[in-house]
């Protein structure tokens, strides 16, 4: 469908903790889009309860879907096809999405895509008007979230290589971890943000697991033992520990993607995504690692959203690409493992 003028779509989201409804048009301009975040339903047990999770999605979903279709003025009849987040992430969630997902296509008569959470963080930096230039195939997508921390080859449309992933906690699990280590509320990722602000990065020596080493493989697990070290001595000011914990991150993730960018010589740039991608310090260090564009979309789109889950619709739909209803979800989904998609047109 290269060429032809597309109608809207609305993509929904519901892999984890926040409900996400947006509708794009045809272009992948933003047409209207809603989250609503359960901070407040998890917060006070330190994370995400799955069965809370889905419950909300259940409760929240089908007025926050409304709600965009109101503001963008438009009805179910008008799309060109409805897209859903399909994996990974909790089943719960996922089953609410991808079901209310179906039978609004079926309603509808419009075709279905079940869409891969990590395949939408690596297409959003693709989205029309987001950067000066979008970055050509192929590039480097490094995913540092609370569930994923890998380097992606993006090598097209469904084309993609995992060329190193965490081999225990992801970067944002590790934010997490330090910063109830510290005292500080869950998440944790923003507050030990602030709180480094106001600390000496080079205070507490802490270790740069996996620094140096060939590949592009992670590990914070011993960092955050580290933490847990440095907090129990008492001899620290916890600003100090935070501004030395998130320096160690920075530098770990500016030199995993530097060895990243070594095993994919004719990458166009380095994009980063995911919660830990809104972090400053990591930026900057990120940055630095790299002669090529640094595309970092804004916050709200690097962490989970309906507008990318749209968008990576769209453009499989462009492509003549959609999904049967028969489509399961799945809460494990490796980008390498995605399946030949059916054809529509």
């Amino acid at each position: 469908m290269n060429g032809t003028r597309m109608p809207p779509i609305l993509g929904i989201e519901s892999s984890c903790d926040e409900t996400a409804a947006a509708v794009l048009d045809g272009e992948g301009r933003i047409l209207a889009e809603a989250v609503f975040t359960q901070l407040a339903e998890h917060r006070r047990f330190g994370g995400v309860v799955p069965e809370i999770a889905a419950r909300a999605h259940l409760q929240r979903l089908g007025g926050l879907v409304q709600g965009v279709m109101d503001e963008a003025g438009l009805g179910f009849r008008d799309l060109g096809g409805i897209a859903a987040t399909a994996g990974p992430g909790l089943i719960g969630g996922l089953v609410v999405g991808a079901t209310y997902g179906k039978g609004l296509a079926l309603g509808a008569g419009l075709p279905f895509i079940g869409v891969n959470h990590l395949e939408a963080h690596a297409l959003t930096a693709r989205l029309p008007g987001l950067f000066a230039e979008a970055p050509a195939y192929p590039y480097l997508l490094l995913l540092v979230s609370g569930g994923h921390c890998q380097c992606v080859a993006v090598l097209g449309l469904g084309e993609y290589r995992r060329l190193g992933t965490t081999l225990d906690d992801a970067v944002g699990e590790a934010f997490d971890k330090a910063a109830k280590l510290l005292g500080l509320p869950w998440p944790g990722g923003a507050h030990l943000e602030r709180l480094a602000a106001g600390g000496d990065p080079k205070a507490v020596k802490l270790p740069r697991p996996m620094f140096g080493r060939p590949g592009c493989d992670f590990s914070f697990s011993g960092l955050k033992t580290a933490v847990a070290h440095a907090v129990a001595k008492s001899e620290f000011r916890p600003e100090d520990i935070a501004a030395s914990f998130q320096a160690s991150v920075a530098a770990v993730l500016a030199d995993r993607a530097r060895h990243a960018l070594e095993m994919l010589p004719e990458a166009t740039a380095l994009v980063v995504a995911g919660g830990v991608a809104a972090n400053q310090g990591v930026r900057a260090a990120l940055a630095s690692a790299t002669r090529l564009p640094l595309l970092a979309p804004p916050l709200r789109l690097c962490t989970d959203n309906a507008v990318m889950i749209a968008w990576a619709g769209l453009e499989r739909l462009r492509a003549g690409q959609a999904d049967a209803v028969s489509l399961a979800p799945r809460p494990r989904w490796p980008l390498d493992e995605l399946r030949p998609p059916m054809k529509f047109r």
